[in-house]
């Protein structure tokens, strides 16, 4: 039987570092909540602070852009995100992105199937 509404707060959600770098807290994904196919987390790059260039080998992923000003580069291609700006990006696509802005980048990170590190691929070690 499936628990509803099945609410997760995110200041219940611990943060930690995913394989490309960025500061996460995941705060619905198969493993903590009802949800099966995706997951949603917020992620965080800190002032001057940026990813390494990654793909997903299977999951698609979308960044919506919540504070801060970034600067992404998506297939070898370089532009300014800022807040409410909305990036999609397929399996198969490598991007990183930067903060270039004078506080904290944070954004949302959803992801179907869920996020896991063994779907990160490196193209790029710092």
């Amino acid at each position: 039987m499936v628990e509803l509404p099945g609410i997760i707060k995110l200041g219940d959600c611990e943060q930690f570092t995913t394989k490309d770098g960025s500061r996460i807290r995941e705060i619905m994904a198969p493993r903590n909540s009802i949800i099966k196919k995706q997951s949603l987390a917020e992620a965080v790059v800190s002032i001057g602070g940026e990813t390494e260039e990654h793909y997903h080998a299977t999951s698609e992923e979308i960044y919506f852009i919540m504070r801060g000003m970034g600067e992404m580069t998506v297939a070898e291609k370089e532009f300014r995100v800022e807040p409410g700006d909305a990036v999609a990006l397929p399996p198969g696509t490598r991007h990183k992105i930067k903060n270039v802005g004078n506080e904290d980048l944070m954004f949302l990170c959803i992801c179907v199937p869920s996020y896991e590190h063994g779907d990160t691929v490196i193209t790029e070690e710092r």
